[in-house]
C-alpha cells in the first residue's frame, strides 16, 4: 500500500495507475481535510464488492437460521411441476 499527495498523485497519475493495475498496488491518495481518497485496479474493486455481498448473504442466511431455531419458521407442502 503506498501514500501519496494530491500533487504528487497529479503529476504522475500514468505511474501510479500502472501500480494499481500491474502490480494490484493499492495508493492512497491525501488530500486536505482528510478527505482522503483510495486508487485500485478494477480487479481488486470487484474482488472488495463481492466480498461484501457474500458478507451480506451469509449474514442472511445467519439470520434466518436463528428465526427458525426461535420457532418463527413455517412448513409449506412442495409444489411438484411436470
Amino acid at each position: 500500500m503506498l501514500a501519496v499527495n494530491y500533487s504528487t498523485i497529479r503529476n504522475k497519475l500514468k505511474e501510479y495507475c500502472d501500480k494499481a493495475s500491474d502490480f494490484q498496488e493499492t495508493v492512497i491518495i491525501t488530500r486536505k481535510n482528510e478527505k482522503n481518497v483510495v486508487l485500485m485496479s478494477l480487479e481488486q474493486y470487484n474482488q472488495l464488492e463481492k466480498a461484501a455481498r457474500n458478507n451480506e448473504y451469509l449474514a442472511m442466511i445467519d439470520r434466518s437460521i436463528a428465526q427458525l431455531e426461535a420457532g418463527k419458521g413455517q412448513e409449506h407442502e412442495l409444489i411438484e411441476v411436470d
